[in-house]
């Protein structure tokens, strides 16, 4: 007990050495084991706390906060198969608690025994009597019991207990009831009632596509699988309940998608014209999905250049003449039309048109800060980023007090290498009293700003700010998961069932997240780069910028100020001794400003390892996540895991191009061992490898086989002449490889075109330049090609441009 005191007093390492040795002192004291899995349990050390309370327990077999601490560390590890023993016993010491007859159920519900969790829910209903009307806690319990018994099958017994209890004001969630009801009815093919449900859904949300879309599923339909037989039938219904709920959107959109010909035309230009009379920015956004049937994008082109005319206003000699044809349309039906024009001539890749007609939207409304900002993501897509910053900081002067344009003027910065001005124009809306913007953002968990700022510190090449910022992400994620564990109390004291076990779903596929996977890749691409080239370890720091080493001095100044502030703090409550600090430890000091600690790991490969292994089990549908994985076990010397990964890559797509490196990369390393493999892994990689590249096939002639069957792609071209170069072909013929994606043939896009650039470097090509000016050529928007002094004078402009808006938005702040 003096121990856990020391703990919340602060004095952990004291209190924990303290509580071992009382546990040593009597190895079957149930006190001193609760004790030390609580201070585990703090340290989110769930696994050491579970068995901490597992001895514990075996002293005192009864003690319920012993039970019902172990029961929650048991849903947090998901040890389903324990939890409903624990669960079990709770309940048998204490029958009258509401609580752990729910408990149990969820128990036996997570461990995959519905029956049983069916009987624990008729017992307690039928034990829970004078239920008051509009009980929400017993609600909850009711909705619960017809959700386990659909997932039974039970349809009919769950419809039944519905509406049973919904009729005598049980339930209280209207809309659960209703959406439940349609659900049961449908699945029981129960047609009319079915259909007369859905439809008082829709009338009460007419903007839910689900609602539609089960609808239409009653009449045999679905909206993912429509035919010329059923196509009249889906929109006469979309139609009728169009008249009905004459300002729902949701059908008419469903009606667009369905729809083709002479009709989709029709149906398209009074959606447009609505849309665009309303003033809606997001119209664009809204029917761009339709873009992938060439068809309807030809036909959208049409009826937006026929409204661009229509709309467009007389010639001053015609408005001289007394010509007011467009009188009847307000200016800013015409400036919607030029607005969704430029992003349709954008999304199309149509660059320099869609600039044009930005151009002549911005002389027609120049205070429209959409256009501004439509004109800075243009720019961005066309490869010229500092020009999107340019863009981007215009529409920001003509809103300032505008949280989105301010978040997306920050993010162009960062993507356009001007780290310190994203750090000052996020620091206009983050605390005032935080070290720097970005430790404000971090501590407020926002994945935006790490990602964009892990990205940009990567391209720049300073991988131990990358990989700090991408290890963030990791612990927002492990933070996402510890957070879970509250839950497992509160969520079954205040009876929200379905959302708790929703809650779990959603923690138990948290690694499947994008921004997630992610990190995680880009992690392990840093160590596997160190560990290929350590001197990466120590360059890395002086890629850094003089403006940037001052403000990280300054940053290490502030943390050093923040860490004498606190042992101040420290001393000064040094004499309140029952103050209590928690029994979590306090935040761990950030000893690694800059990375460098974390990029100069001695075990790199185990740290990459540890980032990509959970990935394997999570994201089965991402060939980044394969190649990875292989990545790491190819340098690992895992050559059976490392084949697995490739063969599973395969599945996905057998001509992608990074595939097929790492498939060269395969043969030559099992090829050029000092020593066979052993037996029988030998044999099993050999005949397995066999499928990806036959035995008997050399690899120069497999790469040209390749190239050949991917003549028009450019990442494959790459691809080639990277394997061309592994295999130490002529440094010519390499060169001609990567030179032939600029060929009028070949698909390219400037992401490729710069990787192809960035490879002429590494190899040291004469040719380099050369290259260069071709891409600069044909990318006439783009900066991404120009020279490093051309850059550096485009960002200088740039940056004086931000200094100025800075010193504005400081006078602006300062003005009482």
């Amino acid at each position: 007990m003096k121990g856990l005191l020391y703990t919340h007093m602060g004095r952990r390492d004291e209190g924990i050495e303290l509580v071992k040795k009382g546990i040593r002192l009597d190895l079957t004291s149930h006190i001193c084991w609760h004790v030390y899995g609580l201070i585990q349990k703090g340290e989110k050390d769930y696994e050491g706390a579970l068995k901490s309370y597992t001895q514990a327990l075996k002293f005192d077999k009864e003690n319920l906060n012993l039970l019902n601490d172990a029961a929650n560390l048991q849903t947090q590890l998901r040890q389903f198969e324990g939890l409903q023993e624990t669960r079990e016993l709770i309940l048998q010491l204490r029958p009258n608690a509401r609580k752990n007859w729910i408990s149990l159920a969820v128990a036996y519900h997570l461990n995959g025994k519905l029956s049983n969790a069916k009987k624990v829910l008729e017992n307690y209903v039928r034990i829970v009597k004078n239920v008051p009307d509009y009980d929400s806690e017993h609600s909850e319990v009711v909705l619960y019991y017809v959700r386990v018994l659909e997932e039974l099958g039970e349809l009919g017994d769950a419809l039944l207990m519905l509406d049973s209890n919904a009729k005598s004001r049980v339930i209280v969630d209207r809309t659960a009831v209703m959406e439940t009801r349609a659900r049961l009815l449908s699945k029981l093919d129960n047609t009319i009632e079915a259909e007369e449900a859905w439809r008082q859904l829709i009338e009460r949300n007419s903007e839910c596509y689900d609602y539609y879309r089960e609808l239409l599923k009653l009449k045999g339909i679905s909206l993912d699988a429509v035919t010329d037989e059923n196509r009249d039938t889906i929109l006469e219904t979309l139609q009728e309940l169009s008249d009905l709920h004459t300002r729902a959107t949701a059908p008419r959109r469903i009606a667009l998608a369905v729809s083709t010909g002479a009709n989709f035309k029709d149906r398209a230009h009074n959606y447009l014209l609505n849309g665009i009379r309303r003033g809606l920015p997001s119209l664009f956004a809204d029917v761009k999905s339709l873009y992938s049937d060439s068809t309807k994008q030809q036909a959208i082109e049409e009826i937006i250049e026929e409204l661009k005319s229509t709309f467009a206003p007389p010639p001053a000699s015609d408005a001289t003449n007394g010509d007011t044809s467009s009188d009847t349309e307000p200016p800013t039906t015409y400036l919607w039309t030029l607005y969704f024009l430029a992003q349709h001539h954008s999304h199309l890749h149509r660059y320099s048109l869609a600039s044009s007609v930005l151009d002549i939207a911005i002389a027609h409304t120049p205070t429209l800060p959409e256009l501004h900002a439509c004109k800075g993501r243009l720019l961005k897509r066309a490869g010229d980023l500092v020009g999107a910053v340019r863009c981007i900081e215009e529409a920001r002067r003509l809103d300032r007090q505008d949280r989105f344009l301010n978040t997306k003027s920050a993010k162009y910065h960062q993507r356009a290498g001007l780290l310190d001005e994203a750090q000052a124009i996020l620091g206009l809306f983050t605390k005032k009293d935080a070290a720097t913007p970005g430790a404000d953002l971090e501590d407020m968990q926002s994945l935006l700003y790490l990602t964009e700022e892990a990205d940009a510190q990567n391209r720049l090449g300073r991988l131990g700010l990358a990989l700090k910022k991408y290890l963030a992400i990791q612990k927002v994620f492990d933070d996402f998961n510890n957070d879970q564990y509250d839950f497992h109390f509160y969520s079954l004291r205040r009876f929200t069932i379905n959302p708790y076990i929703g809650l779990l779903h959603w923690e138990d596929a948290l690694q499947s997240q994008p921004a997630y996977v992610k990190s995680a890749l880009e992690a392990a691409r840093i160590y596997i780069s160190v560990y290929d080239d350590p001197k990466l370890a120590s360059s890395s720091s002086s890629n850094r910028s003089e403006a940037e080493k001052k403000a990280q001095k300054k940053a290490k100044k502030a943390a050093l100020k923040n860490q004498e502030d606190s042992k101040k703090t420290a001393v000064a409550n040094a004499s309140s001794v029952n103050e209590d600090r928690g029994i979590e430890p306090p935040a761990p000091k950030d000893e690694d400003v800059d990375g460098s600690k974390a990029l100069a790991a001695p075990d790199s490969l185990e740290q990459a390892w540890k980032l990509v292994k959970p990935l394997m089990t999570q994201t089965n549908d991402r060939m980044d996540v394969y190649i990875g994985v292989y990545d790491v076990s190819v340098r690992r010397q895992k050559y059976l895991q490392a084949l697995k990964a490739l063969l599973s890559a395969r599945l996905l797509d057998p001509g992608d191009p990074e595939l097929h490196l790492r498939i060269v990369d395969f043969k030559q390393r099992v090829s050029s061992l000092a020593q066979p493999l052993a037996q029988p892994l030998d044999s099993v990689i050999s005949s397995a490898l066999s499928t990806l590249i036959p035995a008997d096939l050399a690899l120069d002639t497999f790469n040209s086989q390749y190239l050949q069957r991917h003549s028009t792609s450019a990442t494959a071209a790459l691809a080639a002449a990277q394997v061309l170069h592994r295999l130490k072909a002529p440094r010519e013929e390499v060169e001609s490889t990567v030179f032939g994606i600029l060929a009028p043939e070949t698909v390219v896009d400037i992401k490729s075109a710069s990787k192809a650039l960035q490879f002429l470097a590494d190899i040291g090509s004469s040719r380099k330049d050369e290259f260069r000016s071709k891409c600069d050529e044909r990318f006439e928007l783009s900066t991404v090609f120009k020279t490093p002094e051309e850059l550096a004078r485009l960002r200088s402009e740039a940056l004086a441009e931000s200094q100025g808006d800075a010193v504005e938005d400081k006078a602006k702040q300062e003005v009482p």
